[in-house]
């Protein structure tokens, strides 16, 4: 067995079920930190601005009692849609980073806006850009990626997602292709990857510099079959159980751990399993077997 010792694991709170700042069908803050420190991890993201405290003083206190430390915020995009959305996407952005910075991470996961919503599964814009919304996307993603910088010091990297314009291989690469890797680099989200039907490992060995952060996911490849055959949207798929508990589906972790590692590079590699909505007492189990199984891995 390989050591991954530059692959720094954590989970986060969409692996409770915490896909929204508030929810009722969701658990408590406080229960997600205390289970997640519980079932062995150090490292965890904010989640959905506003489901953690906001305040960076009540929020140091209550991870640094749990012994946890924060890898990354998370901020949601739609840069396709050009210079008019800059000054309402700053002002979120502003929000997360700042407390981002605050609790001493040095990551921002930028995901894009859905063409797809994933409650009502209403189709919202087209699934493919044009011509001039690339450019939008790929010259807002610099820009973000500049500001953000220079204002708190972070990296972003960009978290190619179901039902949005960045998913596919193709997607991905052109997205890589046409963004400078001083200014832009990658999530790499493994279980979003192969739902889009991407090979992580390739993407790692092809395009290993542009790959800045890991999220570890897999899908149940029955239910990705159906989900595709009947183009069912991503959040009802979750709800069929498309994102499954390592390691039942693909791909396979360790050899994407294993890839990973041989970048030379520190890396975060934190756990998400879609699980929203989902009973209170089911994540804690599955987040103790899944540390126990990267620990096996290696990691």
């Amino acid at each position: 067995m390989a050591s991954l010792d530059r692959i720094r694991v954590g989970s986060a709170p969409d692996s409770w079920g915490v896909w929204f700042p508030d929810d009722p069908q969701q658990v408590p803050w406080e229960r997600f930190l205390d289970e997640v420190a519980e079932a062995g991890y150090r490292w965890i993201e904010l989640g959905p601005y506003g489901y953690l405290p906001t305040d960076p003083a009540r929020l140091t206190d209550e991870i640094a009692r749990r012994d946890l430390t924060v890898s990354a915020g998370t901020v949601f995009t739609g840069l396709h849609r050009g210079p008019a959305v800059w000054e309402s996407t700053w002002e979120h952005v502003s929000q997360v980073a700042a407390l981002t910075q605050a609790m001493g991470a040095e990551h921002l996961v930028v995901i894009p806006s859905f063409w797809r919503d994933d409650k009502t599964a209403e189709i919202l814009e087209p699934p493919e850009l044009t011509g001039e919304q690339w450019a939008h996307l790929t010259k807002g993603m610099e820009r973000l990626g500049h500001e953000v910088k220079e204002a708190y010091g972070l990296d972003i990297v960009v978290h190619p997602h179901a039902d949005t314009h960045i998913d596919t291989e193709d997607h991905v690469e052109r997205f890589l292709d046409s963004t400078d890797s001083d200014l832009v680099n990658l999530c790499l989200d493994t279980g979003h990857y192969a739902y889009c039907g991407g090979d992580s490992v390739k993407l790692i060995e092809t395009y290993g510099e542009r790959i800045g952060y890991l999220h570890l996911k897999q899908v149940d490849p029955e239910i990705l079959a159906d989900v595709v055959k009947n183009e069912i949207p991503f959040g009802p798929a979750v709800q069929r159980g498309v994102m499954c508990e390592p390691p039942a589906g693909v791909p396979d972790l360790e050899p994407v751990l294993v890839a990973a590692q041989r970048l030379g590079v520190e890396l975060f590699a934190i756990v998400e399993q879609d699980m929203y909505p989902c009973e209170p007492d089911k994540p804690l189990p599955i987040a103790v077997r899944t540390r126990k199984f990267l620990r096996s891995c290696g990691a």
